[in-house]
C-alpha cells in the first residue's frame, strides 16, 4: 500500500498504488512502474519467513493477560514511518519484531514486554577484504561489544564497483557477541555465504546492536569497500 503525504497537492509518496511504486534515492522522489519478479525463495528468504511464522504462533500461544500486557506495552516503544511520523504498533507488531532481533542475536525470546532501556550504537565501521590471502575483517566502535549487547554484521553479495544502491543486497552473516573485540574475522563467514573473494569488487558492510534483553536495536551503520588483490 502506497504512503501519500499531502499538502496544496502531494509532497511526498512511499510505497506501492495499483501499478506504480513511489520511492526516493539520493536524487530524489521517483516514481516508477511496479515489477513483480519470480519469487527466488532462497534459504535466506524462507529462514526469515519461518522465524516470523513461529512467532505469530508463539503469539497466539501466550495468554490473554500477557497478550493484553504487550498491548499496553506499545506506547513505550515509538517508531516513526517514513516520512517521520510518529506511528504506534499492535501488540503484535511489537512482540514479533523484539523478538524477531533477539532470533536475529542468537538471544532467547521473550514472552513479557520488557521496559525501554536501548541499545548502544554503532559508531565506526569500515572493512578490509584481500582476494589473495582470502581475508576479510571488519573494524567496529564500540570495542568490545558492550555487555549485554551483540552486534550483528551483514553484508552483500560482490559486485561492480560502478553499482551505488546496495541496500537491497544485505545478508545477515556473523554475529559478535558480548566483549567480542575489534577487529572481527567475517572471512570463513562472508565467504560460506557468498563465495570466493574476488579482487576489485566492491561489497556492501552493515552492522546494528541488538539488547539481548529486551530485543531493542540501534540504527544500522553502513560501509563499503574494495576488495584487494
Amino acid at each position: 500500500m502506497a504512503k501519500i503525504l499531502f499538502t496544496a497537492f502531494m509532497a511526498d509518496a512511499r510505497g506501492k498504488l495499483a501499478g506504480t511504486v513511489f520511492s526516493k534515492n539520493r536524487g530524489g522522489s521517483y516514481v516508477r512502474t511496479k515489477v513483480t519478479p519470480t519469487n527466488p525463495k532462497t534459504n535466506a528468504q524462507n529462514l526469515v519467513r519461518s522465524i516470523l511464522t513461529a512467532l505469530s504462533q508463539a503469539w497466539r500461544s501466550l495468554t490473554a493477560a500477557q497478550r493484553t500486557a504487550w498491548n499496553a506495552a506499545v506506547g513505550s516503544f515509538p517508531r516513526t514511518n517514513v516520512f517521520g511520523a510518529s506511528k504506534t504498533l499492535s501488540g503484535h507488531q511489537l512482540y514479533v519484531g523484539l523478538n524477531a532481533q533477539l532470533e536475529a542475536a542468537s538471544a532467547a525470546t521473550i514472552s513479557a514486554p520488557p521496559v525501554p532501556v536501548g541499545a548502544p550504537g554503532v559508531s565506526v565501521l569500515s572493512g578490509a577484504a584481500a582476494a589473495g590471502a582470502g581475508t576479510f575483517t571488519a573494524t567496529f566502535d564500540p570495542d568490545p561489544i558492550p555487555a549485554g549487547s551483540a552486534m550483528i554484521i551483514d553484508a552483500t553479495e560482490q559486485v561492480s564497483p560502478g553499482k551505488s544502491n546496495l541496500s537491497n543486497l544485505y545478508r545477515q552473516i556473523q554475529v559478535a557477541a558480548a566483549a567480542a573485540v575489534s577487529p572481527a574475522d567475517i572471512a570463513a563467514a562472508y565467504i560460506a555465504k557468498f563465495g570466493t573473494l574476488v579482487a576489485g569488487q566492491k561489497i556492501g558492510l552493515r552492522a546494528r546492536i541488538v539488547n539481548t534483553t529486551t530485543g531493542e536495536v540501534s540504527g544500522s551503520v553502513t560501509a563499503e569497500l574494495i576488495v584487494a588483490a
